[in-house]
């Protein structure tokens, strides 16, 4: 299933799923629904389907069966095989909540543990982010803000391609490819630099303000400057928010 999603989705499930299962992470299913959402906003019918897990068979605390009856439900609508399963017709079906990330008030509830985060991926991903760590420096970028950018954009997976044919670690669209002289978006350390470059650029355009930095990777630069910030567009307001905590930065101001 979810070699039918966006890497940016893929991403976000993988990472969710760390948190539920407490791999790398604290088992924290708070963030897990937060990551879940993030998927779930992109389109993503596994994500749905995923926060309708947690609420029916998650912690006793977050259980809600009539809501996750509804996410179950918005889930095998999208075309999720096994969401008809976990379907029970016998709950009341709660209306879908306008917005999933308020599902849980109180937010994650801690920072994001990137190192923890990071150990327990698989070696070649863990040397993916090595090579950020060896070159951010180098590019005068905040090293663990290129790892948060990564991990949003793909989880550090170089074979990842988008449907708009963003490819790569870095998520670099062929356009981005020619500007910062990436030869082969599929060699890990090639597309990195290429990212590195355009973060470089994106922080002297905005005065190392990260959270325009962040919304112009997503959105664009030219985004960002017409709409005089943080464009508001709803994954582009959430690709910020996962980025900064990711990086274990502040959360977003001016969301």
């Amino acid at each position: 299933m979810l070699a039918l999603e966006a890497p940016r989705a893929v991403a976000a499930l993988e990472q969710g799923l760390a948190a539920e299962q407490g791999v790398g992470l604290r088992r924290n299913a708070r963030l897990a629904i937060r990551l879940y959402c993030d998927a779930a906003i992109m389109g993503s019918p596994e994500g749905f389907f995923r926060i309708g897990r947690v609420l029916l068979r998650g912690p006793a605390h977050l259980r809600n069966p009539a809501l996750a009856n509804a996410y179950i439900a918005q889930a095998a609508q999208l075309g999720h095989q096994a969401a008809p399963e976990y379907f029970d017709a016998t709950v009341p079906f709660a209306p879908l909540q306008r917005d999933c990330s308020d599902l849980e008030p109180g937010g994650a509830g801690e920072p994001f543990d990137i190192d923890g985060y990071l150990s327990a991926l698989p070696p070649q991903r863990r040397r993916v982010a090595e090579l950020i760590r060896i070159h951010a420096a180098r590019y005068d970028v905040e090293v663990r803000m290129a790892l948060a950018i990564a991990l949003a954009e793909s989880n550090l997976n170089p074979q990842a391609v988008s449907p708009k044919n963003a490819q790569g670690v870095m998520q670099l669209i062929p356009a981005t490819q020619q500007r910062f002289g990436v030869k082969n978006a599929f060699d890990a350390e090639s597309n990195i630099k290429g990212g590195l470059a355009y973060l470089k650029w994106l922080k002297l355009r905005f005065d190392g303000d990260w959270e325009l930095i962040a919304a112009a990777y997503n959105a664009g630069e030219g985004a960002v400057e017409k709409h005089g910030g943080i464009p508001r567009y709803r994954e582009t307001e959430d690709y910020v928010k996962r980025v900064l905590l990711f990086a274990g930065f502040a959360a977003p101001k001016r969301i």
